[in-house]
């Protein structure tokens, strides 16, 4: 027959407003309805709409030309570092749902959701009272297959309640983020002052790495407590260093771009890595504090070591004013001295730089009056001079190992101070040393005839036996905690204290009534290994374990490391051997990595993977133990 078939009819709309070439065909969509005057009438309308909508309110309030007509509206939930490639996944959803739903672009910056930070995905239905749903999903697939078949936001619900579920049950111990996340919780309000640091893409993570000298990588995930805790850190670094050449603050959510952190190999959150040029990267493994990364950001813009190449640099060197970059800062310098014939140690010694970059200034002189500069303090080549504050005092080391390792533990152990000022900070380090600690508690700065005694005990004969230091309350306030642990109240101050901590958990009380002198305080150790002295206090025999493994911090420093090389020391007055006895040693505070810089994935259409709002890493299914290698 002649007559059409009236039962095949359909009717495309065509967006060629759209079309940037008059030479690109216009996309088409089909009404899915019966050919009817009211059909045809809302599908235009529908056609009409934007493709997009961009939100800047609370979504309950928000209406469009889909929820009027009976459709869902899907938000893609989005943020400012990452609105561009949010905004090309969102076009790309709402191609897929056009005239099924709509889709709007909701900013997270500029709207207080009461939602899960991992949240990227709501949906609001037309029916009155129903609440927005907001998901997790992983690929625009899902988010397709959630408006054709509403029953599986349910479903969807169901899981992601129970795998929290099974994340408190594995972690009902993981209580010590909790600190970290209220405090994060409390500030969530002050915006962070990122003008400084430049947030990086999967499209322009490997150009900025090489128009820099310079360039320090902080990788994180926007949903985790303590990457936003040290974000703060890293913004106020970001301020001291503004201005400084050759350094680039740079920083990538790892939530939003997986891929990058990926081929960086960053399995952890958050890691900090430097780039030199493009190429090496070094890790660092160190406090988060922002004193302890501005040390090591400056730190690292030096070569270590730093080849010298006069006896004048060399000496400049030692006294803290070469290079002139860190002629400001307080810092410890090592010189290494070598024969221009010991090319086996210098090349240990290079590669031993290499691992202490940014937390020492290294540097080596191999020139041919190499050995008047190293018998200037009373050793010969090879050897290493060691200059505290500023060059007020060098200490001559002579170098019996030449392995790079040895090297590494050597001058880890020589960093050391004589008698130290107990902090947070570098108590695990003094820890290590597994020793009895002879510890001065003081309200405030010690006076200086007790200064000068211990230092005395320090230096002394049964110095290689305890770690002698002390603790100012005013600037380390735990220490009063510790004390009331020692004897219920603080006693009155100064107060010198024996404490062995890895045998017996004894604690001893220094007589108030004797003055603080090295002979005095001498004969009463002498007293204490006679038996002679009663303690004020045995601490409990049980073990004092993080509630987490993931907490045994001292663990983490720790590596099966042979004991430390035998070398001498001289200074002038009689310097002794500080070696430790028995030294669980490894120390893995840098690791040194190449760039991954292999070609990224192509991507298949753009915006599949809902970059910008799913977390795509492994580590997804653990997010409850996310906090594992803090």
């Amino acid at each position: 027959s002649d007559e059409p078939d009236v039962s095949s009819a359909r009717l495309l709309f065509c967006h060629c407003q759209r079309a940037t070439d008059l030479a690109q065909p216009c996309k088409r969509t089909a009404m899915g309805q019966a050919l009817t005057l009211l059909n045809i009438h809302r599908h235009l309308k529908l056609m009409g709409a934007p493709l997009v909508t961009e939100v800047a309110e609370d979504p309950e309030k928000v209406s469009t030309v889909h929820l009027q007509l009976g459709l869902p509206l899907v938000f893609i939930l989005s943020q400012k570092e990452t609105y561009e490639a949010d905004r090309r996944t969102a076009e790309f959803v709402a191609w897929q749902l056009l005239g099924k739903a709509g889709v709007a672009l909701l900013s997270r910056d500029l709207v207080d959701l009461k939602v899960l930070l991992r949240s990227n995905v709501a949906l609001k239905t037309p029916d009155e009272g129903v609440p927005i749903k907001y998901l997790v999903l992983e690929d625009t697939d899902d988010v397709v297959t959630l408006v054709e078949e509403r029953s599986k936001v349910e479903q969807i619900q169901e899981e992601e309640e129970e795998e929290e579920e099974d994340e408190k049950e594995d972690n009902n111990q993981d209580v010590q983020d909790d600190q970290v996340v209220e405090a994060v919780s409390r500030d969530k309000k002050r915006e962070l002052p990122l003008e400084q640091i430049l947030a990086l893409t999967e499209d322009t993570f490997h150009s900025a790495l090489l128009d820099t000298a310079r360039t320090v990588v902080l990788f994180y995930a926007s949903w985790e407590a303590v990457s936003l805790a040290v974000l703060r850190s890293y913004a106020e670094v970001a301020d001291h260093l503004k201005g400084t050449r050759g350094v680039l603050l740079s920083r990538v959510n790892c939530w939003d771009w997986p891929g990058v952190c990926t081929k960086e190999n960053v399995t952890q959150f958050p890691t900090i890595k430097i780039y030199r040029n493009g190429e090496r990267a070094v890790m660092y493994n160190g406090m988060w504090g922002t004193e302890e990364l501005t040390s090591f950001i400056m730190l690292s813009r030096v070569s270590c070591p730093l080849k010298l190449a006069t006896m004048d640099e060399a000496e400049g060197y030692l006294r803290g004013e070469f290079p002139s970059e860190l002629s400001s800062y307080h810092h410890t310098s090592l010189l290494g001295v070598f024969s221009t014939a010991m090319s086996e140690a210098r090349e240990a010694f290079e590669e031993a730089g290499n691992v202490l970059s940014g937390h020492v200034t290294m540097g080596m002189y191999f020139e041919d009056d190499a050995l008047a500069l190293s018998r200037k303090y009373a050793v010969s080549p090879p050897a290493l001079l060691l200059a505290r504050s500023g060059g007020r005092s060098v200490e001559g080391i002579a170098l019996s190992k030449q392995s790079a390792q040895d090297m590494v533990r050597m001058i880890r152990y020589e960093l050391l101070d004589i008698f130290p000022e107990i902090t947070v900070q570098n108590l695990p380090r003094y820890l290590q040393l597994r020793k009895p600690f002879l510890i001065l508690f003081s309200d405030g700065d010690i006076g200086q005839v007790e200064s000068e005694e211990m230092l005395k005990l320090a230096k002394g004969r049964l110095q290689q036996g305890f770690v002698a230091c002390w603790l100012n309350l005013k600037k380390t306030p735990v220490g009063r905690g510790i004390l009331k642990t020692y004897f219920a109240t603080v006693p009155s101050l100064p107060l010198l204290i024996w404490v062995n901590l890895h045998a017996g958990g004894q604690v001893f009380h220094f007589p108030s009534e004797q003055s603080i002198t090295e002979s005095n305080v001498l004969s009463w150790l002498e007293k204490l290994k006679a038996g002679l002295e009663i303690p004020s206090s045995t601490l409990s025999e049980e073990d004092w374990k993080p509630p987490l493994p993931a907490y045994d911090f001292l663990q983490m420093m720790e590596t099966a490391v042979p004991e430390l090389p035998l070398h001498t020391s001289h200074r002038h007055g009689d310097m002794p051997e500080r070696r430790p006895s028995e030294s669980p040693g490894g120390d893995t505070a840098v690791q040194e990595e190449p760039s991954q810089e292999t070609e990224a994935e192509k991507a298949g259409s753009p915006g599949r993977d809902l970059r910008g709002t799913a977390p795509r890493l492994a580590t997804r299914d653990k997010q409850g133990k996310r906090h594992s290698e803090l």
